[in-house]
């Protein structure tokens, strides 16, 4: 079959791979139909996420028809169509049977590299290096999807590929963003990035209750998409964000922050080549550009979100801000497989249709033109959908 593989920084190609088969009872073939590229992906396309090895099969964002199933598997059938969460998740560890399928305690092989370098293991995650299980991804033909029934939820209506895509990760990884903001009624949330997940943070905010969403990027295409879904705007290279955001809300700060951004930040200025100084000498793997605005911005009592991707060590972490302000900071991988109800039958009920994010359609053979055009941000980009 066909897939596309890392093999180096910012060097991707599709090439014949052997086709994935069943290795566990629990396992099920399926052929992909529809597949994306995720923001997240770009940091192993510039090569700052280490273990990625030359042939390892990109994607995690993905959905398409089950071909074949393991002898164990009760839930799923030969035929059924599924969007596949982007965290492998056993279903029966203790975290799984609270539903925080991302902290699974099974699914990742080779959860002790994760732990040297991020602390803690998360779950199995397709496509995204060896430190995460090293599992085939999605950008392909054919995936091995390992727990099923768990892992994908049945699409049984009439929806298109592009209104359930997304359930694959980046609509529950915004809404979970908005979620852990515990909106009340007149709230303002401020959301740093408006990249496909700050996309879906926007109108997971007003889904939400959230009065007034500000959104902060640079990119136009960006900040018009972001307007198109009821947010207010700042380009921060042409304005100062905390500046503009003390004067909207009275000199308070915004109710919630959202850091949509994650470790390769930018901003004007001097702390920027600061960070990119100590990323080179690697002495910072991170640049928590968003995330140091976002607690500085914060009201006294409010609380940072962050689903942007961060990865090892950060430094100027503004701890005594986090402190003085009583801030809540809550975090993590998103739980997919726990929003796949909920968000599903909002998308059937017509308060949000996940399509409005898509700019680009290519075939799967042009997936490296794909991450060059995506990384550049080039031609209006925001989200790319390719079929095989």
């Amino acid at each position: 079959m066909k897939a596309n593989c890392w093999y180096g920084k910012r060097d991707m190609r599709v090439v014949d791979v052997p086709d994935p088969t069943i290795l566990n009872r629990h396992d099920a073939i399926v052929k992909v139909t529809s597949t994306a590229i995720c923001g997240s992906e770009l940091h192993l396309y510039n090569d700052f996420v280490p273990t990625m090895e030359q042939g390892d099969i990109m994607g995690h964002e993905f959905m398409g028809e089950i071909i074949e199933v393991g002898p164990a598997v009760k839930d799923r059938r030969v035929g059924d169509r599924v969007v596949v969460a982007f965290p492998i998740s056993c279903g029966h560890c203790f975290f799984c049977k609270k539903e925080l399928y991302s902290l699974c305690e099974n699914s990742n092989p080779n959860a002790w590299m994760a732990e040297k370098l991020f602390g803690h293991s998360p779950a199995g995650i397709y496509g995204y290096s060896h430190l995460t299980g090293g599992f085939a991804g999605g950008q392909a033909e054919y995936v091995r999807v390992p727990f099923v029934d768990v892992g994908t939820v049945k699409i049984e209506t009439g929806f298109t590929d592009e209104q359930v895509l997304f359930l694959s990760d980046i609509f529950p990884t915004g809404y979970m963003a908005a979620e852990q903001c515990n909106i009340q009624e007149g709230d303002t949330v401020a959301i740093w990035g408006c990249g496909p997940v700050g996309q879906f943070a926007i109108r997971s905010a007003f889904l939400l209750g959230a009065e007034r969403v500000i959104a902060i990027d640079r990119f136009p295409e960006r900040l018009h998409m972001a307007r198109d879904g009821g947010a207010d705007t700042i380009n921060y290279e042409e304005a100062d964000g905390y500046d503009l955001l003390m004067q909207v809300t009275g000199g308070r700060g915004p109710d919630s922050c959202i850091d949509a951004v994650g470790l390769e930040a930018h901003m004007p200025g001097p702390l920027y080549y600061y960070d990119r100084l100590k990323q080179a000498m690697m002495s910072e793997s991170d640049r928590p550009i968003a995330l140091r605005q976002a607690i500085m911005a914060c009201r006294n009592g409010g609380t940072v979100s962050v689903p942007g991707v961060y990865g090892g060590m950060i430094d100027k972490m503004p701890m005594g801000a986090v402190m003085n302000k009583a801030l809540t900071i809550k975090t993590g991988q998103t739980h997919a497989q726990h929003y796949f109800k909920p968000l599903l039958e909002r998308i059937g009920k017509g308060e949000i249709d996940p399509s409005f994010v898509v700019t680009h359609r290519m075939k799967l053979a042009d997936a490296p033109q794909g991450f060059d055009i995506f990384n550049r941000k080039e031609d209006g980009c925001i989200k790319i959908v390719m079929t095989p």
